[in-house]
C-alpha cells in the first residue's frame, strides 16, 4: 500500500529536503433503535480545492523535534528487551516507560515507530531494531479474542512486509483470525467480548467501537496476498459502512460504542466507554473515524466512505481552531486535559483525506496541528516524544502522560506531510 493506504507505517518520499538535516541523528548501530444496513450505492462527493497555502509545508518546529524523536526512540529500542514488555506510557516526570506484555493492544506501535524511522531516515540501523521488536508479535497472529490485530500486527509485520518483503504469512494468519469476529447479521466485526464483565459492558452483547475501523487495513492487505481471501476486503468495507451510520451521528460527531443485538443485527443503542457520556464526543474516537474512514475509502475506492471521512473531518475542523488544534480528551470537557494522541491521529487522517480529495483545508489543519504539537507538547525529557496524552480518563488511567501511539501517529503524519 502507498501513503494513506492504511494506518501502519507506510510512508514514502520523506527522506528528501525537509528531513535531510536530521537523517543520521540517533540512528547509529544498536548498542438508538433500529438502523437499516448501510447502502453501498455510490454517492456524489463534492471536492473543494482552495488555493494552496504558502505555508503548505512542515513548520521549522516540526523538523527541529525529529532529532529528538530519533534519539529517544533509538535509546529505548536498544536499552529495553521485548521479552520484558512493550513501551506503552510514561508518567510526567518519569524517565522510563511503563511496559505491557506483547498481548496488549498497543504492542505494535513501538515496532511501527521503528519501521517509520527507517522509512523516514533510510538508515539501515533501524531495520535490525524494528525486526527485533516485531518478531515476538508472531505469537499473536492466531488470536481470535480481539479486534486489535490491525494495531498489533499491521503496524509491525505490515510495515516489515513493505520494507523487507517478509511477514506475509503472519499478515494472512492474523487477518484470518480477525475475520472470525465478523457477523453477517450485524455486518460488522465484534470489538469486545464483554460477557461476564462486572460493569456496564457486560450488557453489551455485540459492541462495535469506533476504534475497530483502524484495524481494517489488515484485512485489505491480507486479501491481496497469497493465501489470503478476497472476501476479507469486503468484510473491511462493510464494517466501515456500518460504523459510518451507527457510530457516526447525523452531525458528523462520533459515538464511541454502537451496541447491537447479534441475533437481529439491529442497533440497540449508542454508548461510550472512553468518552465522558454517551452523547459526548471522545476526541480520540473522532480522530479514529477520520483516519479509519479515509483509509478504507482509499482501499475500497468507495465514495460513501470518503463522504463519511469528510463529514467526520469537517466536524473536527468546526470544533478546533488555529492555536487550539489539540483538543481536550472529550469535546464536552473543554477545560480538562488536552489529548495529544487524538490530535496526532486526526492529523494523519486529515493528510490522507487531503491527498484523496485535493481539499487544502484538511492539509492546512493537519500542518497546524503538527506545529502545535511540536511547539507546545514535546516532553522536556524522558523516553516519549510527546507529553499530554490521555488514555482513559473515565477509568482514571493514563491521564496527562506520554503514550506510545501519540508518538506513532505524530511520526506517521510527519511522513505523510513531507
Amino acid at each position: 500500500m502507498g501513503v494513506g493506504g492504511g494506518h501502519a507505517g507506510r510512508v514514502t518520499g520523506v527522506a528528501g529536503v525537509v528531513l535531510a538535516g536530521v537523517l543520521l541523528v540517533g540512528c547509529g548501530s544498536p548498542d438508538a433503535g433500529s438502523v437499516p444496513a448501510p447502502s453501498s450505492a455510490p454517492v456524489s462527493v463534492p471536492v473543494s480545492t482552495p488555493a494552496p497555502s504558502s505555508n503548505d509545508v512542515l513548520s521549522p518546529a516540526v523538523t527541529r523535534v525529529l532529532p529528538t524523536a530519533w534519539e529517544r526512540l533509538a535509546a529505548s529500542a536498544d536499552r529495553l528487551d521485548p521479552a520484558a514488555g512493550y513501551p506503552r506510557s510514561v508518567d510526567a516526570g518519569k524517565s522510563t516507560w511503563t511496559t505491557k506484555p506483547v498481548d496488549d493492544w498497543t504492542s505494535g506501535f513501538f515496532p511501527g515507530e521503528l519501521w517509520l524511522a527507517h522509512t523516514m531516515t533510510r538508515d539501515p540501523a533501524w531495520v535490525a531494531r524494528a525486526q527485533r521488536w516485531t518478531d515476538p508479535i508472531a505469537g499473536q497472529v492466531t488470536r481470535t479474542d480481539t479486534h486489535d490485530l490491525g494495531f498489533v500486527v499491521d503496524d509491525s509485520y505490515g510495515a516489515a512486509l513493505d520494507q523487507t518483503g517478509r511477514g506475509a504469512e503472519q499478515i494472512v494468519t492474523a487477518a484470518r483470525s480477525l475475520a472470525t469476529r465478523y457477523s453477517p447479521s450485524v455486518k460488522a466485526i465484534k470489538s469486545w467480548d464483554t460477557e461476564g464483565d462486572d460493569d456496564k459492558r457486560g450488557s453489551w452483547r455485540f459492541p462495535v467501537i469506533i476504534d475497530t475501523v483502524m484495524n481494517l487495513p489488515l484485512l485489505d492487505r491480507a486479501a491481496a496476498l497469497p493465501g489470503g481471501d478476497p472476501a476479507w476486503k469486503d468484510i473491511a468495507t462493510q464494517h466501515a459502512l456500518t460504523a459510518s451510520t451507527t457510530n457516526m451521528r447525523p452531525d458528523g460527531s462520533i459515538a464511541h460504542v454502537a451496541v447491537f443485538d447479534p441475533s437481529s443485527g439491529q442497533l440497540v443503542k449508542r454508548d461510550t466507554w472512553q468518552g465522558a457520556d454517551p452523547d459526548s464526543t471522545w476526541s480520540r474516537g473522532q480522530g479514529w473515524a477520520i483516519h479509519g474512514f479515509a483509509a478504507q475509502a482509499r482501499a475500497a475506492g468507495n465514495p460513501e466512505l470518503l463522504a463519511a471521512a469528510r463529514k467526520a473531518a469537517d466536524w473536527w475542523l468546526a470544533h478546533t481552531a488555529p492555536g487550539a488544534r489539540v483538543p481536550s480528551w472529550d469535546f464536552s470537557r473543554p477545560n480538562e486535559e488536552r489529548d495529544t494522541s487524538a490530535a496526532a491521529v486526526a492529523a494523519s487522517g486529515l493528510l490522507d483525506l487531503a491527498a484523496q480529495t485535493g481539499d487544502a483545508r484538511y492539509r492546512q489543519v493537519a500542518l497546524e496541528t503538527l506545529d502545535e504539537l511540536a511547539t507546545r507538547d514535546v516532553a522536556p525529557d524522558g523516553p516519549a516524544l510527546l507529553a499530554h496524552a490521555v488514555g482513559g480518563k473515565p477509568q482514571d488511567s493514563e491521564v496527562d502522560v506520554g503514550i506510545v501511539y501519540a508518538d506513532y501517529y505524530f511520526l506517521e503524519a510527519v511522513g505523510r506531510a513531507s
